[in-house]
C-alpha cells in the first residue's frame, strides 16, 4: 500500500484489500456502531477500518462526525507500500 504519512496505515493495518462504499445515512449509521475514534479524510473520501474492511462514502462531510477525529491523509491507495 502506498501512502504519504501515518493516517492511511492506520486505517488499513488491520483491514484487508476489501473497501466497502456506503450512502450517507447508512456510513453514519455504521459509524454510530463500529464507534471508530478516528475517521481519515482524503478528498471527498472520508473512511475507517471494521471488522476487517476498509468502509468508505463520499457524501459526508467532516462536521458529520463531532464525535471523531477526522485526519486529513495525503494519498489513499491500494499498491503495495514504496517510499
Amino acid at each position: 500500500m502506498a501512502y504519504t504519512g501515518g493516517a492511511v496505515a492506520a486505517a488499513s493495518m488491520s483491514a484487508s484489500s476489501y473497501r466497502v462504499k456506503f450512502k450517507r445515512e447508512e456510513f453514519l449509521e455504521l459509524v454510530d456502531i463500529a464507534k471508530p475514534r478516528i475517521i481519515y479524510q482524503r478528498n471527498r473520501m472520508h473512511f475507517f477500518s471494521y471488522d476487517g474492511f476498509v468502509m468508505y462514502t463520499f457524501q459526508c462531510g467532516d462536521e458529520d462526525f463531532p464525535a471523531q477525529r477526522v485526519l486529513h491523509a495525503t494519498e489513499f491507495s491500494n499498491y503495495q507500500w514504496q517510499e
